[in-house]
């Protein structure tokens, strides 16, 4: 469920990136190849499409799916919380995050 704005939530995205990865043996997945499945499980808003302000090339929603990791200390995070670990231009899931993916 979006947020206030009408945008989907960092955990939203952290929860899509669970089933997608839970799918992979290696469990890994780069942002890039992120970008393209993402949109085809989760309804993203006409606000989620909206040019990123801080990230010019990049549309808001995927702006919060790179932020899972630099918001990686903070009490909430995927990566924080033990369901995925940070990998050069991606990320990976742990066991912890495997156990809790759900099927797409």
């Amino acid at each position: 469920m979006p947020d206030s704005m009408n945008r989907t939530t960092e955990n939203e995205l952290a929860e899509a990136v669970l089933s997608i990865l839970a799918l992979r043996k290696s469990g890994e997945g780069e942002f890039s190849n992120l970008f393209q499945l993402i949109p085809k499980i989760l309804p993203l808003t006409d606000e989620d499409m909206a040019q990123s302000d801080s990230r010019p090339a990049e549309h808001i929603w995927q702006q919060r799916l790179r932020n899972i990791t630099s918001h990686k200390n903070a009490e909430g995070n995927y990566i924080n919380a033990g369901f995925l670990e940070e990998i050069e231009g991606g990320l990976k899931l742990t066991h912890t995050g495997r156990a809790r993916a759900k099927p797409v």
